[in-house]
Parts: C-alpha cells; structure tokens; sequence
C-alpha cells in the first residue's frame, strides 16, 4: 500500500464474486470520470463527465465498437461521495466474465487496480469518516445477526466516536488546567484545588467505566458465544440441536452413539451469533475413532462459553450423568431435562442440587425450546435490554486502547493523591489522549492502517 499513490484512479469489482444479476466495477478518483469517457457510451452519446452528480445512466461499455455490456452508470461527484473523490459504479450484469472484461478496460484506460479496503482508506483520509467508522463498515460487512448489523450501523453513523470526543475534550480541559498552572504561576492564576481536580478526573473515569461495561456484551454481539451439547449417549443432543436449527442437521437414531464427531453450526438466538456444538456423547471409547471423537468433545468443553448438559427425564440419574456434571464444574452451564413428552423417572432434585435450576423440553416435539433460547439470552445480557443506538464497544483494539487510557487517569489521579508535580499528572493525561486518539485515527500509523485495511475486501 505505501508504494502506490493515493492521487491514483482506482478500480475494482465491488461485488461478490459469481453468478448473480447484477455485479458493479467502482472507479475512484480525481479521472474517474475522464476515464469513464473513454469506456461508456449513453443511449443519448453524452458522456459521463457532464452528467449531474447522482444520477444514473443506460448504456454499453465498449472498446472502441466492441461492445462489452450492457449497464447502467452511476456518478457520485467529489465532495459528496464514499471516498470525498468522483466515483463511478457501473452495474454490468453478474457473471465474472463481463466484470472482468469491464475491470479490464477501466484498468487499461488509467485505472489502478484498487488494494483491499482502499476505498474506505480514502473515505478515512480525505476526512469523511474516522478510523472506528470506517472499522465499522467490516463490522458491518461480517455481521451474523441484526444485532451486529445494527451496533456497526451506529458505529458507522459515529455514536462511538461521539463519547470518545466526549471523554476527549474533559482531558483536555483537565490538561489546560494544569498546565496553567504549570507554566504560569507568576501569573497570579489561582492554583487548582486538588479535591475539586481530583472530582473531574473521577467523573472522567466513570465515562471510562460506562463505556467499558458494553465492551463484553458488544464483543459476544460482534464474535459470538461457544455453547457446547454434551450428555451421555441417547439423551437427545443431535434432537435438540435439529430443534434449534430448525430443520435435520445432525443424524438422530436410537443407537447410542449415533454422532461420533463435533458438528459444529451458527444460528442467531435472539440477537447473539451463537456457534453451537453437539458433541459426541460415547464416554468409553471401543475403538481408535471414538477415542478421538472422546478427545474432541472434552476439548469443546473445555473451550466452551457455555455448557447444555442434557440429562434424560426418562431414566434414573446414572454415573455417567454425575461424571459429567463434575466435569463441567466451575463453568457457566444450563442443565436441561429431556424427552418430557415421556413418563418421567429422573430424580429432578439431585439436578436442581447440582444447577439450581433446570430447564424440561422434548427436543423431538420441539417443546420448550424457547424457554432455553430465552436462557442463553438472559446469561448473555444479563437482564439488561440492549437498545440498538446505545454504545456497546466491540472492537479489541478500541477496547485495548480504552482500558489503557483508563489505566492512566487512575495514574493520575493517585499522583494528585500523593501530591507529584504537576508535569507527572500532565504526562499520564497527554498519554491517555493519544490512546483516544489512536481509536480515532488522529495519530496515524502506516503499519496500524495497512493492518487494519487489509483485512477488507478490494471492492470496499
């Protein structure tokens, strides 16, 4: 990326890549347009350097009266675009051929080849979004849930951004304060009460707590929980994974041991990704293929974020069953009681002993699932409802950042505490600014941009 020149024209296919109705070749830059001459032909022969910003166009894209496609034209003119530069997106119809023949001849007539993200790169250096928006638009990219579609959308829309200006401009007023008092003593400035000081700083940090409250919850909506199916052969696991499917995933026989591997999916259970893993329920191997489906089922216990030990209500509460139960000991776990819709004989209060609460389905005639649904829910939020335009950090390199700028306001305030020179308390306050600024992008690093942006896709 630091070769290239971001004065250059760029092009790419910003659309995924195969069969579909519709694919667009995005042209970026300040001959985008110029370049867009030399390759459209309108139905009317204008050309697209005189068409008004925001409007579309039919036409054919054509080396000279080879005709390539068939498409509509889109201008976006400079200022008020995606990268703040003339873009223009061309819908071409969906197969990789035609794109490609139209990225071809946009390079050949002065393009670049644009580098993955680069258009948001732009987007953050000509000063349209900051750094956490324009992670936001890869948030928003990978989401797996409308929750995480909707926490990168306020990211994007700047809510983020807003609290860190927030906690940024209280530091700074903090900084101008001392520093006043720092450099003009002789001044006759009044010299800062340290209680009143030592106030500000706390209600600094109780911003900084706030928003790091959400760090957590934002996390799981962005990433994710690991919930584990675990239980003794035949207590219905591959059933009650098929129910929260919601359609035949695993294979479910009476023959203990049907599934002798981890079968692993993701589904959304209300708002929270959720990969859900139904493992092998053999406890004693009798070959080489069970031992390591043994081996692999203890290591997604192991990892797990949460454990659904099922327990069959239509039998007694076996050895296995306690086996299992010490296993997952000291993990967050939801005990479940299976096949309800059979005449119960489990002995319901060694579960409640042991969970303190349990919760009976039939995985077969899919009752009470939404009960466990609204389970996993619960330990997720806590009790708490997420609001959508609510700030919920999700992001591990803002999150990094604010706990260390946190780390250094409670530096600061236990220097006043012990009544260090000013100049110590400065520092840790200008320290804690670059790490806000770092989220936001205004102490720029090519190493930290490259890294970022190159986790995109080149059409974005």
């Amino acid at each position: 990326m630091k070769s290239h020149n971001f004065n250059d024209t760029i092009a790419a296919i910003s659309t995924p890549v195969g069969e579909g109705g519709i694919g667009i070749v995005r042209l970026s830059g300040k001959d985008a347009l110029a370049i867009a001459d030399k390759i459209f032909s309108s139905k009317d022969s204008k050309k697209p350097s005189v068409f008004a910003t925001y409007t579309t166009h039919y036409g054919w894209v054509a080396n000279g009266k080879k005709i390539i496609d068939e498409v509509i034209l889109t201008v976006m003119r400079a200022p008020r675009s995606y990268t703040r530069e003339d873009i223009v997106e061309i819908n071409c119809h969906g197969g990789i051929v035609a794109l490609r023949a139209v990225l071809d001849l946009a390079l050949e007539k002065g393009c670049r080849l644009a580098e993955p993200g680069e258009f948001t790169r732009r987007a953050f250096l000509n000063g349209r979004i900051d750094l956490s928006q324009a992670e936001a638009v890869l948030d928003i990219i990978r989401a797996k849930t409308d929750s995480a579609l909707k926490l990168g959308i306020e990211q994007l829309k700047g809510n983020l951004s807003k609290e860190i200006n927030k906690i940024r401009k209280g530091l700074i007023e903090l900084l101008a304060e001392l520093e006043a008092n720092i450099d003009f003593p002789e001044e006759g400035i009044s010299r800062l009460n340290p209680a009143d000081f030592k106030k500000k700083i706390m209600q600094i940090d109780a911003q900084f707590k706030a928003i790091l409250e959400s760090a957590k919850l934002g996390k799981v909506l962005r990433e994710g929980i690991h919930v584990v199916i675990c239980g003794k052969p035949n207590v219905g696991k591959s059933s009650l994974l098929n129910a929260l499917l919601r359609q035949e995933r695993s294979i479910v026989t009476s023959v203990a041991g049907t599934t002798r591997d981890t079968i692993e999916e993701i589904i959304d259970i209300k708002g929270i990704p959720v990969r859900i893993v139904d493992t092998a329920g053999i406890l004693e191997p009798r070959d080489l293929i069970e031992k390591k489906a043994v081996q692999r089922s203890r290591n997604q216990m192991e990892l797990a974020d949460l454990v659904i030990l099922i327990f069959d209500g239509s039998k007694k509460i076996s050895k296995d069953d306690e086996a299992l139960v010490r296993k997952i000991k000291g993990k967050n776990a939801i005990a479940i009681i299976n096949k309800i819709d059979l005449k119960q004989k489990i002995e319901k209060d060694k579960v409640l002993k042991a969970f303190g609460h349990t919760i009976e389905i039939s995985a077969k005639k899919n009752r009470n699932i939404n009960l466990l649904e609204e389970a996993i829910a619960d330990l997720v939020y806590k009790g708490r409802i997420w609001a959508p335009e609510s700030v919920a950090v999700s992001n591990l390199r803002h999150i990094a950042s604010l706990r260390q700028a946190q780390k250094l306001i409670a530096e600061a305030a236990n220097s006043l505490d012990n009544k260090l020179s000013f100049e110590y308390i400065a520092q840790d306050i200008k320290d804690a600014l670059l790490c806000l600024d770092d989220i936001l992008g205004r102490r720029l690093s090519e190493d930290l941009l490259d890294k970022i942006f190159s986790e995109f896709c080149i059409g974005k």
